[in-house]
């Protein structure tokens, strides 16, 4: 195994907040980056006023959901009102290969902090803006969180029952893609540098990236003129295909049939009872149209099996299946175990808690959780010390001028 991380000798300035821009910072953070994290006391990233908080008790460093997103970074606050702040700012760009914002448009260039003002103090800096739907155009300096985003890239208008109104994903959906994506960007334009010593700026809009995980309903109307709508648990072209009830409190078992040799197979497993036979369901479309009928019955046997048993009994027979998992579910599951998918990070105020780990291994060059999220300007003196070299004389008078707020 290699001793040295995919991306050590990188060094990330993250201006970035809320869910995307820091959750791409992070991508790089986890494989060996140094990424620094500005925020400020004054105005502090929202996502530390999110709970859930430890312990139920609120407070800017006690946020699981902040903490999740920003491990393995440096933590310094900045008043970027001010001056003397923006020349730290400038400072930290200086050394730095890459600079991540997820501002409106605007924004960073009233810090003096756009691309056309970094490429003065660092001609191959590589630059990404993350907003929300993108530079130019109408709607250009509109904000949106997640849960906006779903509505507008036509997430929500797919989501819910067909005689019902569109209910969107739990929490704010496209955060948790959009950052692959940017992330994706931001290496190749490392790439790029490493060829070509030229950096670049990346215009990254979450509108566009969220609407890619459509599947087919952008080609479906530009093809066929269709425009897709609400189907619930339903599937064009698979039957049985749902989320069925199992004993217990709340719990459930999905499972999908897409050939007639799964349906062959689903049907030895629930031990091929008479009405397997009739000729509502003898074929796919003849199961698609009697789908309500075909999933009663269903359900008629699930509700004797334990959700883990249905899923245990299909997948051994070739047909799809998984449990509806809940939390406490995913924090005790053997396989997410067997992959030590969960970090455990001692966090300054928070104590030790589970971080979610990268979905994907490096096999010589592995993540690593070298520290939990940081406080809210934690590394002031850090950074400003060990890493610009600023005395301690010239760290005290920053902060008597509010530098640090």
């Amino acid at each position: 195994m290699d001793t040295k991380q995919v991306f050590e000798g990188i060094k990330v300035v993250d201006f970035s907040w809320y869910a995307v821009g820091p959750q791409t910072a992070r991508h790089l953070g986890d494989h060996g980056a140094e990424v620094i994290r500005v925020e400020s006391s004054i105005s502090p990233d929202g996502l530390r006023r999110s709970g859930p908080f430890r312990d139920g008790v609120n407070g800017p460093n006690r946020s699981g959901y902040f903490n999740n997103q920003n491990p393995n970074k440096y933590g310094i606050s900045l008043n970027l009102k001010l001056p003397q702040s923006v020349g730290i700012a400038r400072k930290l760009i200086t050394r730095a290969d890459v600079v991540t914002e997820s501002f409106t448009p605007g924004v960073m260039e009233r810090f003096g902090l756009a691309y056309d003002d970094l490429t003065k103090i660092k001609p191959d800096i590589i630059m990404i803006s993350m907003g929300a739907q993108g530079r130019g155009g109408p709607h250009s300096r509109h904000s949106a969180f997640g849960h906006v985003q779903q509505a507008l890239s036509g997430v929500n208008h797919l989501t819910g029952w067909p005689d019902g109104y569109p209910t969107g994903v739990h929490g704010p959906y496209t955060d948790f893609f959009v950052p692959h994506i940017a992330a994706m960007a931001v290496i190749g334009a490392l790439d790029y540098r490493n060829r070509t010593g030229k950096g670049q700026y990346i215009e990254l809009s979450q509108l566009e990236t969220s609407i890619h995980c459509l599947e087919t309903a952008i080609l479906d109307y530009t093809v066929n003129g269709r425009e897709q709508c609400r189907m619930g648990n339903r599937h064009p072209q698979a039957s049985p295909h749902g989320v069925y009830r199992c004993p217990g409190d709340d719990r459930w078992c999905a499972i999908a049939v897409f050939t007639d040799e799964e349906w062959q197979a689903f049907c030895r497993v629930i031990g091929n009872p008479l009405w397997v036979h009739d000729a509502r369901f003898s074929t796919q479309d003849n199961r698609l149209e009697n789908a309500d009928e075909l999933d009663g019955l269903i359900e008629e046997w699930t509700c004797r099996h334990t959700a883990e048993q249905v899923m245990a009994m299909m997948q051994a027979a070739g047909v799809s299946a998984g449990v509806v998992q809940t939390s406490q579910d995913l924090h005790a599951d053997p396989q997410l175990k067997h992959r030590n998918h969960y970090w455990v990070l001692d966090h300054p105020e928070t104590g030790p808690s589970t971080y979610d780990s990268p979905a994907y291994k490096l096999s010589r060059t592995p993540d690593q959780a070298r520290m939990p999220a940081p406080c809210l300007g934690e590394h002031n003196q850090f950074v400003c010390s060990e890493i610009l070299g600023i005395t301690d004389e010239e760290f005290i008078q920053l902060l008597d001028e509010g530098v640090f707020e």
